[in-house]
């Protein structure tokens, strides 16, 4: 056993604010990506792999963030087999050659039935999409696991961002549209739906609260999240209003995208109780993806 950390799926904007964590507390970070780099290349659904892996480095900490992210209904095998089947993979790999590990699932915040009304950790599960149904599956499998003495953790993430964002995420979408606009653009920023309520956190504040999860013992599942929910139409105002811009001129809304949710918000008294906190509220988060547009672009 040595101090130190594996991360499925490090590429991502959570492995990356988890690796300067870890980094920064003396923990030696390993990681796995499908796209490689400067990281062990492999997919987490590849049991051999997986399990080779888990064995020869024997880590402390596992993390797996690895999926697609996306609750489409195309994306089905996509989501099974990196979370469900990866979820498998590396909780089995863990009991065979690291029993001692601790290791921690990335759940969300859209596995609960929502009734607008926020949400803990203590919620029925629904079943609104392929995406859900794969980390539900992962959760009883984690729970099943702990049962066989391992060490697993799960935290249910509500919406969280960062300047790593890709414009897939309608937070950089917007943010990328309104610093176009700001230079010169006649587009519009396009939302469906401006009235939802959502979170928006800081993924370095989630990672702070994933490792203060993994270094304790009494509280195995939780919501992550701050309890501070904003509609989408916030969200565009403030980046507006960091242009020095009215949103009412530039702002389109259109018919098309469905409605998952009309609130999602967290009710994050377990993990208050840990002693967690954001230290980045909407708008400091707003004003670090909007100074990260590169200027060459102009």
């Amino acid at each position: 056993m040595q101090n130190s950390a594996l991360i499925f799926g490090i590429t991502g904007q959570d492995g990356y604010y988890l690796r300067q964590i870890c980094e920064e507390t003396g923990v030696k970070v390993y990681g796995v990506s499908r796209t490689n780099g400067q990281w062990v290349r492999g997919d987490v659904s590849d049991a051999g792999f997986v399990d080779k892996l888990i064995d020869q480095l024997q880590c402390s900490y596992v993390f797996h963030f690895a999926a697609a992210s996306t609750t489409r209904h195309d994306a089905l095998y996509e989501n099974h087999a990196a979370v469900a089947t990866g979820t498998i993979n590396i909780l089995e790999a863990c009991r065979r050659h690291t029993p001692y590990a601790r290791v921690f699932l990335a759940g969300s915040a859209l596995q609960f039935e929502n009734n607008s009304a926020p949400i803990n950790e203590r919620g029925s599960f629904a079943a609104t999409s392929a995406y859900v149904v794969a980390r539900n599956y992962a959760t009883y499998a984690a729970r099943y696991y702990r049962r066989l003495g391992l060490q697993v953790y799960i935290g249910y993430f509500f919406h969280h961002d960062s300047p790593l964002r890709s414009e897939n995420h309608l937070s950089m979408r917007i943010v990328r549209a309104v610093q176009r606009i700001h230079h010169g653009s006649d587009e519009r920023v396009l939302v469906s739906n401006p009235s939802v309520i959502k979170e928006f956190n800081y993924a370095g504040d989630m990672m702070e609260a994933v490792w203060l999860i993994v270094n304790q013992e009494s509280i195995h599942e939780t919501v992550i999240g701050s309890g501070q929910g904003y509609a989408i139409s916030d969200w565009v105002e403030i980046c507006f209003g960091l242009v020095g811009k009215n949103c009412n001129t530039y702002l389109s809304v259109f018919d098309g995208d469905p409605i998952e949710f009309t609130s999602l918000v967290a009710d994050p008294a377990t993990l208050v109780s840990l002693g967690w906190k954001p230290k980045v509220g909407i708008h400091e988060l707003a004003k670090m993806m909007m100074n990260t547009w590169p200027k060459e672009k102009y």
